[in-house]
């Protein structure tokens, strides 16, 4: 076992509240001896993950040294540290960890797991030109909004963790926007309760707030889209791309931007939309927002889904959204330690939405199927999958 794995073995990965102050006061504390440059901080609902990749890779295009944080993960949980191109590897999160516990000593004990994973992707990105931190929970509330900011990108803002953020959009959006840097871009693509509250932030603090928008420059323009035609994006990762690329326009040149471009691979991240059999995919996804994005891109076709979700999430308000798209409901049934999975509480849920359901027991490879409902689902369907494969 890794010295990281030892260590994250006495954490949970979940919680029920966020003490905000444990992350600040450390940071206080031991801020001169991680001296991070200001990093550009995403922050948002749905999109972090793959916004945040886009830009990584498009700033490594320009040969720079960039440093991606991100959250939850799949499989691994090194899958969270994207480094130079890469997932970082073992031995670099162990002498990521050596020099972490020399500097915090017996405070490192007192941290929860995604604070120590903050510290450790601080550490691990020092000598990045580019760090990318992910918030992973709301914003003011997050281990991620301690360090000091170069540029705030805000996406898609909408209905999550509301036990803790808030009951209403106007308070989930509080939380997240309170955050902004003195530079920032935001997705134009809001509620407008969202963006009037975005404006009113920015002037409050004197920043610079931009709108994620199409390119005026032809050349930038018919670049993006032959991208998203190319490598067959759905609407929202076209949306995300084109919030990655205003914020490449932002740190870099119109010019270095479209070089970036042109040079764009796929997508290095798992679990986006993600087609990994003839028929078959998967989506972290676990929001009425992740639900929209997939009605729309499975639009008049019938998917198998294979589904399960923590009792915390709006199980009826997604099934519902999905329905249109729904041939059948398939219940991936796991265990968790932590939380409970909502197992048969579905069944009800699909027999109100006139649904049909059952329980998961293999795919159908000439039917459309989409995994679909949290990481852990993800996690366990692809240990599975591939062991049978």
């Amino acid at each position: 076992m890794t010295k990281v794995n030892e260590f994250l073995a006495k954490k949970s990965i979940h919680y029920d509240k966020i003490d905000r102050f444990v992350a600040f006061k450390m940071f206080e504390k031991y801020k001169d001896k991680i001296a991070l440059k200001p990093i550009i901080h995403i922050v948002g609902t749905n999109g972090k993950g793959s916004t945040g990749r886009f830009l990584a890779q498009l700033l490594e295009n320009l040969s720079f040294k960039v440093g991606h944080y991100t959250s939850p993960h799949i499989l691994s949980f090194n899958e969270r540290f994207y480094l130079k191109g890469e997932i970082a590897s073992d031995e670099l999160l162990d002498f990521a960890h050596d020099e972490l516990k020399s500097i915090f000593k017996e405070d490192l004990e007192k941290i929860s797991y995604f604070e120590y994973a903050t510290f450790l992707a601080a550490v691990l990105f020092r000598d990045c030109d580019f760090i990318i931190f992910e918030a992973g929970l709301g914003g003011e509330y997050d281990a991620t909004s301690v360090f000091e900011k170069k540029l705030s990108i805000f996406t898609r803002i909408g209905y999550d963790h509301i036990q803790i953020l808030g009951s209403s959009l106007k308070e989930i959006a509080r939380t997240k926007l309170k955050v902004m840097a003195k530079m920032a871009i935001i997705s134009s693509e809001q509620e407008e309760l969202v963006l009037k509250l975005a404006k009113k932030i920015a002037l409050l603090k004197g920043a610079d707030l931009k709108f994620s928008k199409a390119f005026e420059d032809e050349n930038l323009n018919k670049e993006f889209e032959n991208y998203a035609l190319n490598f067959a994006l759905p609407q929202f990762l076209k949306h995300n791309l084109m919030l990655a690329l205003n914020a490449c326009l932002f740190l870099t040149s119109k010019e270095q931007s479209l070089k970036a471009l042109k040079e764009l691979k796929n997508l290095n991240l798992a679990g986006r939309c993600q087609k990994i059999g003839e028929n078959l995919f998967i989506d972290v996804g676990h929001n009425e927002m992740a639900a929209l994005a997939l009605k729309e891109y499975f639009k008049e076709k019938k998917i198998t889904l294979v589904y399960n979700s923590y009792l915390d999430k709006e199980i009826f308000k997604i099934l519902q959204i999905l329905k249109p798209i729904i041939d059948t409901i398939q219940i991936y049934r796991y265990s968790n330690e932590d939380r409970k999975p909502a197992n048969d509480l579905i069944f009800g849920i699909a027999k109100e939405l006139n649904i049909q359901c059952g329980v998961f027991k293999r795919i159908n490879p000439k039917e459309i199927t989409l995994v679909f409902g949290s990481f852990i689902l993800v996690e366990n369907f692809l240990k599975e999958y591939c062991d049978k494969r």
